[in-house]
């Protein structure tokens, strides 16, 4: 029931920008944290950002300068705007998201968007 759709991902050269778009719908009665993860060809899914509720944000250490998160808590959105790409940053990019959905001791739950693909040119 609870769906997050990510947009802006794209080719882009080195050097270049894109900002990050996820929403949140659906049986939402709030988000905890929110983040961004990727995952390379051949590798992992690994961390690239989060940001809590109340604002608190962490980085990997591979994009710490570069990336910066955001949320609207109100919208239910959150944001990744990267800047000085390298191609090391091709990835699928995915949101995730924290969500309880009723409030009480309905329990939380984590959510995956679809993923958004970032192709970054050398």
């Amino acid at each position: 029931q609870v769906q997050l759709v990510e947009s802006g991902g794209g080719l882009v050269q080195a050097g270049g920008s894109l900002r990050l778009s996820c929403a949140a719908s659906g049986s939402i009665f709030s988000i905890a944290t929110m983040g961004w993860y990727r995952q390379a060809p051949g590798k992992t899914r690994e961390l690239v950002a989060t940001i809590t509720r109340g604002g608190t944000s962490n980085y990997s250490d591979s994009v710490k300068g570069r990336f910066t998160i955001s949320r609207d808590t109100a919208k239910n959105t959150v944001f990744l705007h990267m800047i000085s790409l390298k191609p090391e940053d091709t990835a699928v990019y995915y949101c995730y998201a924290e969500v309880l959905e009723a409030m009480g001791l309905a329990p939380m739950r984590s959510h995956w968007g679809q993923g958004t693909q970032v192709t970054v040119s050398s």
